[in-house]
């Protein structure tokens, strides 16, 4: 009887064990999972596969090993340096925090970031703006149906995922604007991409806000940044609404000091403009404003500038191409969710372009989530790993060794792409998404870290 107890104990420990195993391996599965940069087997939308996202673009950039040598040089050496660096950013962790949070980094100008100032609340605009933004509906009625509706009540909800350390500020509030000029400084960033409509104008949700071009001119070049257009799709833009609001911009601003321009390689100062959903409007269309031979050609005119055009699939590389663009950008923080945004394809992009002499404009970002507004899409989040995705689409994007790198964004917060300060923060209903275990500020030490590794591998490249 005591050996039959003693083989029965032993029985029920061997096999608590081995369901302890098996429940340790089936975890450490789901946490790998978690970090695929596609949707996974189970629907889940979490972030970036670090493995297998390196060792993919680094396969694909030694497949087109042979076309990227025409345009970078020395393919053996490329591919070293390829490994080196992913083997680099696999060993990138966190970077330690040195740097007091009031010591300012110089700008680098080749780091262009998105900036929103559609932000309002009663103290300064009467009424919250954007902050109250609605839940979108998902365009299959079906779908629709299980969602809940209706539109966000700040100042503790907000749509957004996270919460801002300012609050629900007014980009109105001289304070706001020059807290952020100083959080982009911080971030050694150099030139702001500002979200614009023409006057009178604004996005379905906000309000104009082209009167506040001035001040935030103003506060930039306090901090000795730049400021360019990033032109929104207004209603009836076309070829001759655009010269015209062009036209208005260098006009009004463009003898601001804070008025960004860009050395071309014919040693010309020119305006820059990225346009937004610019694959909307016809290739023939965008022809007439940017080709020497258009009938609306702003070509070798006091207006002329550098247009830079959203690219999402393959295919508008060439309608890019065709319309006369400058150079092209990517936008979207959602590695995956578009071609353009797929860090995998930003080395052929980069090859493209520089054989048809444009500028590729990586875009990268700290992550996405904007299920606060639209809360049928956690398909498309992408979970921002402690700032390990950030530091991957950095890594990427110094891959192709591009002119200029920009940022989505500073303040998005409707879809959970911001580098600016976010707080911990609990309300009746809602646990707001937070940087935690790291300070709020995070993310803006993150792009200055990157910010000086780019501009150490510029001199190399340039050598």
């Amino acid at each position: 009887i005591l050996n039959y107890d003693i083989m029965a104990r032993f029985r029920r420990r061997t096999c608590i064990i081995l369901l302890l195993f098996i429940l340790f391996i089936f975890s450490i599965m789901m946490a790998l999972k978690t970090l695929r940069p596609d949707r996974a087997g189970f629907g889940d939308p979490f972030g970036l596969g670090l493995l297998p996202e390196l060792q993919q673009r680094t396969v694909l950039l030694d497949n087109k090993q042979n076309s990227l040598n025409r345009v970078q040089g020395d393919s053996v050496t490329r591919v070293s340096n390829l490994h080196s660096i992913a083997v680099n950013t696999m060993k990138a962790s966190m970077p330690p925090v040195n740097k007091l949070e009031e010591e300012i980094s110089s700008p680098n100008y080749n780091f262009h970031i998105f900036y929103y100032s559609w932000f309002g609340n009663p103290q300064f605009d009467g009424k919250y703006i954007h902050w109250n933004h609605p839940l979108l509906p998902h365009w299959d009625p079906k779908i629709a149906n299980n969602y809940p509706k209706g539109r966000h009540n700040p100042p503790e909800d907000i749509g957004a995922n996270f919460y801002p350390e300012l609050g629900s500020y007014s980009s109105k509030d001289p304070s706001v604007i020059e807290a952020h000029m100083k959080q982009m400084r911080s971030a050694s960033t150099g030139v702001i991409v500002l979200s614009w409509y023409p006057p009178g104008m604004a996005d379905e949700n906000g309000e104009p806000t082209d009167d506040l071009v001035p001040v935030i001119l103003d506060y930039a070049h306090k901090y000795s940044l730049k400021v360019t257009f990033h032109i929104e799709p207004y209603k009836d833009r076309d070829d001759r609404s655009m010269y015209h609001n062009v036209k208005y911009i260098i006009d009004k601003y463009g003898g601001h000091p804070a008025f960004y321009r860009h050395k071309t390689s014919t040693g010309k100062f020119l305006p820059m403009f990225y346009v937004y959903d610019s694959y909307v409007t016809i290739p023939e269309i965008w022809a007439n404003l940017l080709t020497v031979s258009g009938s609306q050609t702003i070509r070798n005119t006091p207006y002329d500038a550098l247009f830079i055009a959203l690219l999402v699939e393959e295919r508008h590389k060439h309608d890019i191409h065709r319309s006369g663009f400058d150079g092209m950008y990517t936008y979207f923080a959602t590695n995956g969710f578009s071609y353009g945004s797929s860090h995998h394809n930003w080395a052929s992009l980069k090859a493209f372009c520089d054989s048809n002499n444009l500028m590729f404009i990586p875009s990268v970002g700290p992550g996405y989530i904007d299920t606060s507004i639209r809360p049928w899409n956690n398909h498309n989040t992408r979970n921002r790993v402690n700032g390990k995705y950030y530091e991957t689409a950095f890594s990427a994007a110094l891959l192709v060794r591009p002119e200029i790198i920009s940022i989505t964004s500073f303040n998005e917060w409707h879809e959970g792409t911001q580098i600016e300060k976010a707080i911990p923060k609990r309300t009746g209903q809602m646990v707001y998404l937070d940087y935690k275990p790291h300070k709020p500020n995070v993310y803006l030490e993150l792009t200055q870290k990157w910010s000086e590794k780019y501009r150490k591998e510029q001199e190399q490249w340039l050598m």
